[in-house]
Parts: structure tokens; sequence; C-alpha cells
């Protein structure tokens, strides 16, 4: 008789793994075990400590991924999320779109973190055609989290120092026009606060505040999303899991400054998983 693998909720996490700096994998999910959802890590590539740091050890993982994949199809699993994060070519969102159709049913919910760029350029990585396929790509999500810049990238729209609260809710609704549900444009910086519009389909736009504390930090963006697809697979409201995770990301950020953690290390956030609960 087979066994049932499916007895708890999952989330399919498909992005690399970092050993040091507090990013990726390593961060989303024991905040996804926190919060009482099963993560079955799917990586994209190895890194010893993450790319902000002087050297690091590195190894594409991208031949090895559909091997690694067809293993859970054998095993018959099913997801009630999927989340992604940074994908390093065009062969992963490749691979990523494959996997979504494949293990996508009605009761799974699909994050789409389209990590291609800050600060409005794009990563050196990221070529036309990569910004192409991510576009392709966001048209599986449910809820996408990009930042302004990727949401620039993603509608076409030239970017800019400062925008209108109706000019980013505006480019949220173009993507929701493409197929998701939900947007969030995270850490658009308004003078003393970072913000995040929320916009969902069919009741508009909300723009949730956070008081900004200290300087920015690798690996919140992950901690974001990893907390907004636990939350969507929990059935938590979506303005309700952007204010928590803003907050708790707040919070980290502030923790780290008193313990004196450096930049590149990220956020202290196992001081603080209590919170989460």
């Amino acid at each position: 008789m087979m066994q049932n693998h499916n007895q708890q909720k999952k989330i399919a996490l498909i992005n690399d793994f970092t050993g040091f700096g507090r990013c990726s994998i390593a961060v989303q999910m024991p905040i996804i075990s926190m919060l009482k959802v099963q993560c079955c890590a799917v990586p994209t590539s190895i890194f010893s400590n993450h790319t902000a740091y002087e050297d690091y050890y590195f190894t594409d993982y991208t031949s090895n991924m559909e091997a690694y994949i067809e293993q859970w199809k054998k095993l018959d699993l099913k997801f009630e999320g999927i989340c992604t994060g940074f994908l390093g070519s065009a062969e992963q969102i490749r691979i990523v779109s494959e996997f979504i159709r494949y293990f996508r049913d009605e009761n799974t919910v699909a994050v789409i973190d389209p990590v291609m760029g800050d600060n409005g350029e794009a990563y050196s990585t990221y070529t036309e055609e990569m910004c192409r396929q991510m576009i392709q790509l966001v048209r599986y999500a449910d809820v996408v989290v990009p930042n302004v810049t990727e949401a620039c990238i993603l509608t076409g729209t030239p970017y800019k120092e400062r925008w209108t609260t109706r000019e980013l809710a505006k480019m949220a609704e173009q993507i929701v026009q493409t197929g998701p549900e939900k947007v969030v444009i995270t850490g658009i910086p308004q003078k003393t606060y970072v913000s995040n519009l929320c916009y969902e389909k069919g009741k508009g736009y909300e723009m949730i505040r956070t008081h900004k504390v200290g300087h920015s930090r690798c690996g919140t963006g992950d901690i974001f999303s990893a907390i907004i697809a636990a939350d969507a697979v929990n059935g938590v409201e979506f303005t309700k899991s952007v204010r928590k995770a803003s907050a708790f990301i707040k919070k980290c950020i502030q923790k780290s400054i008193e313990m004196e953690i450096p930049l590149t290390d990220g956020v202290c956030f196992e001081e603080l998983m209590g919170l989460l609960k």
C-alpha cells in the first residue's frame, strides 16, 4: 500500500541555498516551519556565503534540478503553496514554470518573488530574455512580491525616484491584469517610512507604512515572501499578512542593530521567531 505523504500543509520553496549570510532558503525554511507549514526546498544553486561578501564558493544546481524534482513526482507530493526566489538563468525559469504547471492544483497558492533588480537597474546577471521569461512566469502566480524596480520591469514602466500612490497602484493593477490575484510592491521609500502597496483583484489598493530603521539588509525580502507564502497557505488575510511581515522585519533590523550584526550578515531573526506564533 502506497504511503500518503500529504497529511500536512506543504510549501515547495525554490531558491538558492546560502550557508552563511542569512538569506534565501536558510532564512525562509525556519520561518515557514515556525508558521506550521512543512517547507520542502528545491535548491537552484549553493553558496558558501552570499555574493555581497568579497569572496564566495558557488555551485550551480541547474543540471540537477529536474532529476531532483522527478523524485517528488514519484512520491506523489501535493503542495498547498509554491514559493520562488532568485532564479539565475533562463533554464531555471523554464524548470520553475514546468514545476508550477505540474504540481499546482485548485488548492495551491503560487507566490513569486521576481528577483530581477533594485534601485532602478536589473541585476547584471539578468538578460533581456530572462526578464521576458520572468514576465511570463509571473502570469502563473497568485501572489507577486516585486520591489519598485521589478514592478517597472514587469510593466515596461520607466523607473524614477519618486512615485505617487496612484502611479504605483496603476503598476500593480497592470501586473494583476496578466494573471495574479494579489500584488504587493515592496520597499517603497517615503520620507521616514518604508511602505508596501497591496493590490487585490476586485478590492483595489492599500498602502501600508512602517517607520524606517537602520539600513537595508540582505535576506529581508526572503523573510517577507516566506511570511506571505505561509500565511497565504494558512488563509490569513492578505493585508494583515503584509502588516505582520513588515512589523517583524522592522523588529529584526532593530535587534540586529542592538547586537551590532554586520549588514552583510542579514538580520538576526532567530532571536525573535517567537513573535510569529
